[in-house]
């Protein structure tokens, strides 16, 4: 029998990520070990910064922690889930679902405006095309957008962006955002405001991790884990 995934949040207390164990090796003439022995819990609500210097293993673990691969040994539970045990469809469905992704590239469609490029993030979510436009609009206005709704992307700043971005990562009421340098293409003005846009999702309950090497976008965060060599380095 499948497991099956429910799409909204849990309302138990088990921690929104839990890892145990996990290792993953890339294999080759040298077998690289990407991710050593990882173990992390993450509970609902926190805001984590993952630092460490190229090579670490950040990205694996980021991909790890989005369902985007799998680890080589060790457990994987997200709300609650199992998620060794998932089909590659209930993977994809769980992705969708519960978990929002924003990257230093902003990956938007050029011949898209705000609001299309935000909706467009629900072609891969489990919802109704029912009321799409507004839940993209409802997302742009949270994240400070609601005046740039029809704007094209090279209308818009690196900053706002960045924003439709996150927006497009928040339309489906995840219950995990990953980001991964989402400053880095960001001058000093719109990344401060960006990390500000953080510190505003992190009061509303959103459990956020990011990946990055700047130091003052990991000090806005209230916990900071530190990976050297695929290992987890005791918490600052």
């Amino acid at each position: 029998m499948t497991a099956s995934i429910s799409t909204g949040f849990d309302t138990d207390r088990s921690p929104v990520v839990e890892l145990a164990g996990v290792s993953r090796v890339f294999a080759g003439a040298v077998p690289v070990r990407a991710l050593d022995d990882v173990s992390l819990s993450i509970d609902r609500g926190d805001y984590v910064s993952v630092v460490g210097p190229s090579g670490s293993g950040k990205s694996t673990l980021l991909h790890v922690l989005g369902l985007l691969d799998q680890p080589t040994t060790g457990t994987y539970h997200l709300d609650g889930h199992h998620t060794g045990r998932l089909s590659d469809a209930q993977r994809t469905a769980m992705r969708g679902a519960r978990i929002g992704f924003v990257f230093q590239a902003f990956h938007l469609l050029a011949h898209r405006t705000a609001t299309e490029n935000v909706a467009l993030a629900e072609l891969y979510r489990p919802h109704s095309r029912e009321g799409r436009h507004q839940r993209a609009v409802d997302a742009l206005v949270r994240v400070g957008l609601g005046h740039r709704l029809e704007a094209f992307p090279d209308t818009l700043s690196g900053g706002e962006r960045q924003r439709v971005a996150i927006a497009r990562a928040l339309v489906g009421h995840p219950s995990l955002l990953l980001a991964d340098e989402p400053t880095g293409n960001l001058d000093t003005a719109a990344s401060g405001s960006l990390l500000d846009l953080f510190d505003e999702l992190h009061q509303t309950g959103l459990t956020l991790v990011v990946v990055t090497h700047d130091p003052a976008v990991s000090a806005r965060a209230g916990r900071r884990v530190c990976m050297t060599d695929g290992r987890i380095e005791a918490p600052l």
